[in-house]
């Protein structure tokens, strides 16, 4: 388990994945739906694109960012 950013004064808590599957990236959406911290739990090598989306600090559409047909890097239109 991997946890970027600070998750204060979060709005909304976006998984990608069921947790009970205990393989997933759970995303804190702040109220403009900007991503505030992630964590990937046994999901690897995501932790530069979870950064780039925080560092972005750019709107996300929260079923682009559930989606796991969609890259991170594609979910704000950032490159990580």
């Amino acid at each position: 388990m991997e946890y970027v950013g600070l998750a204060q004064d979060y709005a909304e808590v976006v998984f990608r994945a069921d947790p009970a599957t205990r393989e997933f990236i759970a995303f804190w959406l702040d109220r403009d739906q900007r991503v505030l911290a992630g964590m990937n739990v046994n999901v690897w090598d995501v932790v530069e694109p979870i950064k780039a989306l925080i560092a972005s600090r750019a709107s996300v559409d929260p079923k682009r960012l559930a989606d796991p047909d969609v890259p991170l890097d594609d979910v704000a239109n950032i490159s990580a």
